[in-house]
């Protein structure tokens, strides 16, 4: 079988569609490279920045990296603008969904919410935006690791002079991840809170 037959998905066989799984499984295997092909993309977006949206994007994996973060963090901080050509109004959210199935909860509820943390930044100096909008999640359990994700990473990786490393280094990382079988319960990990940083891990990178 080449192609389904049918025209209207009520009338597809068992057959049919036991093909279609095993197409989507193949499929579902090669996510992580067509990311780092969009996450590529990002030089195209945004200009105006000292750095491309790319730069932008490797440059907080790297200090993410050098700061002893685990995988799930390095990945989320690699990833985390990765929306804003096919989302600009709602990049956090759409980069949150793509990496929801596959990092710590902490992870994803952290790159969903940054864009309202990053008002804390720049909302004074824009008519009509809350600086603070970030305390609409006061007392979340983990309000203080995206504030954190936020200084450490996001906001202050605009930088050209810094020595980022390149894309190929962080390639091998966000393929383990997709690589993971999705909502696995020991991936998620609701409600744990990992450190952003480690000394000892920073210390032997």
């Amino acid at each position: 079988m080449e192609k389904v037959s049918f025209t209207q998905m009520k009338d597809g066989t068992k057959e049919e569609y036991e093909f279609l799984t095993a197409h989507e499984i193949d499929h579902t295997k090669h996510t992580a490279d067509r990311l780092l092909t969009a996450l590529v993309d990002l030089y195209k977006s945004l200009s105006g920045y000292q750095i491309t949206r790319l730069g932008h994007s490797v440059q907080s994996a790297t200090r993410a990296w050098r700061d002893g973060a685990d995988i799930d963090w390095v990945v989320a901080a690699l990833l985390h603008d990765i929306g804003d050509i096919y989302a600009p109004y709602n990049h956090d959210e759409y980069a949150a969904t793509i990496l929801k199935p596959f990092v710590r909860e902490q992870c994803t509820w952290c790159v969903q919410t940054h864009g309202d943390f990053q008002m804390l930044y720049y909302g004074h100096h824009l008519e009509g935006f809350d600086q603070h909008k970030r305390e609409r999640h006061r007392g979340h359990p983990y309000f203080d690791d995206c504030a954190e994700f936020c200084e450490r990473w996001d906001q202050a990786s605009f930088d050209p002079d810094y020595d980022d490393l390149p894309i190929e280094f962080f390639a091998p990382m966000v393929r383990e991840v997709f690589a993971r079988k999705p909502y696995d319960p020991a991936v998620i990990r609701i409600g744990e809170r990992v450190p952003l940083t480690d000394t000892n891990r920073a210390a032997e990178r």
